[in-house]
């Protein structure tokens, strides 16, 4: 549709994850229309993220040195480990502010319509860690699709014979929602995992 360079940031933009053609079309004029400090701040960021920005090297959230910054903090436990499927998971988590242990980032879920399967995970790497005998519960906080309760299954089946505690997120209805737009499994769930009441 357009010519040379702005055709090609067009593209580039479509191919990042979320964005359609005109989101890309919007973004690239907007990129056109902006100052240039601007734009050339936006260039720099981008080359300093793939430059600095790396995985830890014991849990594989991003991290900009060899451990990032859960890893580091002494004051967190060391005996629970929460799986998550992507670095965007741990973030989600940090956000409740309930966990105070430390983290392993899959890299994904095992999901063989798209090829991936156990290998391509970082599965080896947890359960080397696992083996340290300092790990008392293992809590698998993969997303609640087919994909994530694939991968929360396996690997309660493969860390059984360990004797860790395995246990794994609640799900059920959100907070604000109502039961007649619920699905039948979020409902049922919601019922197989319900609590009792201390009044």
């Amino acid at each position: 549709m357009y010519e040379g360079a702005v055709q090609d940031l067009i593209d580039e933009l479509g191919r990042l994850p979320g964005v359609g053609p005109k989101s890309a079309q919007r973004i690239a004029f907007h990129i056109l229309n902006a100052d240039p400090a601007d734009v050339k701040r936006l260039a720099d960021v981008l080359g300093r993220v793939k430059v600095e920005v790396r995985f830890c090297r014991i849990c594989f959230n991003i991290a900009e040195s060899d451990e990032c910054r859960v890893c580091r903090d002494a004051r967190r436990g060391d005996d629970v480990i929460c799986v998550v499927e992507e670095p965007k998971d741990v973030v989600a988590v940090e956000r409740t502010r309930e966990f105070r242990g430390k983290y392993h980032v899959l890299g994904g879920a095992i999901n063989p319509l798209e090829g991936v399967g156990p290998d391509q995970l970082r599965i080896r790497e947890l359960m080397t860690r696992l083996q340290s005998g300092l790990i008392k519960e293992l809590i698998l906080a993969t997303d609640p699709n087919t994909e994530g309760e694939a991968t929360a299954t396996y690997l309660a089946l493969l860390v059984k014979p360990m004797g860790l505690r395995v246990t794994r997120l609640a799900s059920g209805l959100p907070v604000g929602g109502d039961l007649e737009y619920a699905d039948e499994v979020t409902l049922g769930r919601a019922f197989s995992g319900r609590r009792s009441l201390d009044i």
